[in-house]
């Protein structure tokens, strides 16, 4: 058969079928489980016989929704809560991955602005962290210990304000996103020409690599989950400025649910770059450096692999034919 005979035969299943699973209009589990075997045998056959066409696309993450939706609604209990993390978030990040990279992309850009403007403007480092904290750092670099601005106040106290200000950043990075998008993209050019900006000056009074032990033990994860944060945000603007073939309301509602389920899954990451910053990064230092560069190596792959690696893992294994069938459900 023909790519366009087979489109033209199936456009209206796969329409429809998209409509109930974006309005949860199914009236049964029986009834999703049924047509999810359709769609994966579609899928099956596209990818033998048009394995360039972009309808494999289409048809991977119409399978991702409603593979989401199968486990939400099956009759046994399960723990949602492991869920939520082992299969529901890896399968919005898949579906979602374009927006993670263009944050990336937007993140490594906004940063190396800052580095150059603070590298070609002897004011700029001044203008951006304010004299205080220059001339803090500047006396801390004298006395030997760069960083020791993290050894200030006690370790639960670091631990529960970092934690609370670096929430409260993600979750405005998110909700700003209603403006289109552009409240997301402010944040991230605020927090990213200062990361720069403090980045290049310990390069230029010849501390970088103490820096970078002592920065980047939290700074890893807190980074990483900051920029997942954004993504969500630009997740949440995206459906207001391009709700395809729903309503704006419809699609807004949609991008902002799946933003929401994205950034709360950076909470334990937060929280846990959080206790580093409290507790760990103040010893930097004086630990030795195999360890200090082991946490922040290990730290950045475990949530490198969690939003990056572990996503293509669990889409692969929802487009195996079949996944479910309507007596398990």
């Amino acid at each position: 058969m023909r790519e366009v005979s087979f489109i033209k035969q199936n456009k209206e299943k796969w329409l429809s079928f998209e409509q109930a699973i974006f309005n949860n209009d199914f009236k049964d589990p029986d009834e999703l489980a049924s047509q999810y075997i359709h769609l994966i045998n579609d899928l099956a056959y596209a990818q033998t016989y048009y394995p360039k066409s972009k309808v494999i696309a289409y048809l991977n993450q119409l399978a991702a929704k409603a593979f989401q939706k199968i486990y939400k609604t099956k009759r046994e209990n399960t723990n949602r809560f492991l869920d939520f993390w082992k299969t529901e978030v890896p399968l919005i990040c898949y579906q979602y991955r374009k927006f993670i990279y263009i944050a990336f992309v937007i993140f490594f850009t906004f940063t190396f602005i800052g580095a150059i403007s603070a590298a070609n403007d002897g004011e700029f480092v001044r203008s951006i962290l304010g004299d205080n904290y220059v001339n803090m750092s500047l006396e801390n670099i004298e006395a030997g210990d760069p960083v020791a601005v993290y050894k200030s106040g006690s370790n639960w106290g670091s631990f529960i304000g970092i934690t609370i200000n670096n929430l409260r950043v993600g979750i405005i990075a998110f909700v700003l996103g209603v403006f289109g998008g552009v409240g997301t993209l402010y944040i991230m050019f605020k927090n990213c020409i200062m990361l720069g900006s403090f980045q290049y000056f310990f390069y230029e009074k010849g501390v970088f690599w103490e820096s970078v032990r002592g920065i980047w033990i939290h700074g890893s994860m807190e980074i990483f989950a900051i920029v997942i944060e954004c993504a969500a945000g630009l997740i949440l603007g995206a459906s207001i400025l391009f709700p395809g073939t729903h309503s704006r309301y419809t699609s807004f509602k949609h991008g902002a649910k799946t933003g929401v389920k994205i950034l709360i899954s950076t909470f334990p990451f937060t929280f846990f770059a959080g206790f580093l910053e409290g507790f760990v990064t103040r010893y930097s230092n004086i630990m030795p450096h195999f360890l200090s560069v082991g946490i922040i190596l290990i730290t950045l792959g475990v949530i490198s692999y969690y939003y990056l690696i572990y996503p293509f893992k669990v889409q692969k294994e929802v487009t195996r034919v079949p996944l479910l069938n309507p007596s398990s459900i």
